[in-house]
């Protein structure tokens, strides 16, 4: 069973530990744009070269740079009947990036796995986990303006999978287990299921 998901989700809700037993489960790789970037910059690729510079200077890695690193990274063996996408795309251009290069291959994205959760619960998690790994920076200010940034960036993109009927929405507050089982029903009910 191939299956190309894509996983989206606020901080702190648990999209990271979920991206890798859903991928686990469907046997396919999970694919963090952030692991792909440092990936590519710790074994010096001329992409990882051109990403290190851009990120060096504090800018964003622009589109055409975080494609290729993608198209690149999908083009290797393990994803050939499917991935897990978190982190990415993060821009309708992306999006349309994506469409392009899976149609070439006569595929498409087969869901869009969103967790959502209360916004006051997150902050709570967040500031609670701050607290136990002593990171004084994130006071709840940062968390929630880290929120307000997550949802002005991923709009516009859940909105387009939304246009299609690919999203499927999972509450992402409880157990590890629970969400997980969770995001397994919603995939089932759309016709997928897991291999292993």
């Amino acid at each position: 069973m191939s299956a190309r998901l894509i996983i989206v989700g606020p901080p702190g809700a648990g999209k990271g530990t979920q991206a890798g037993r859903v991928a686990e489960s469907f046997g396919v790789p999970a694919i963090s744009t952030g692991d792909i970037f440092r990936k590519n910059v710790s074994e010096g690729t001329p992409l990882g070269v051109q990403a290190k510079a851009i990120m060096d200077a504090g800018n964003y890695v622009p589109d055409e740079l975080t494609n290729e690193l993608v198209k690149s990274r999908l083009a290797e063996a393990d994803a050939a009947q499917g991935f897990l996408l978190d982190g990415y795309p993060r821009t309708v251009g992306q999006v349309e990036y994506l469409d392009a290069l899976l149609a070439e291959q006569g595929t498409g994205i087969d869901a869009v796995v969103q967790l959502v959760a209360d916004q006051d619960a997150l902050v709570e998690r967040l500031l609670k986990r701050a607290e136990e790994q002593g990171r004084s920076d994130d006071n709840e200010e940062t968390i929630r303006r880290r929120q307000e940034v997550y949802t002005e960036q991923t709009a516009p993109i859940v909105a387009a999978y939304a246009e299609r009927g690919l999203v499927v929405d999972v509450d992402g507050l409880g157990g590890i287990d629970e969400v997980g089982d969770r995001i397994q029903a919603a995939l089932v009910s759309r016709g997928l299921t897991a291999g292993v």
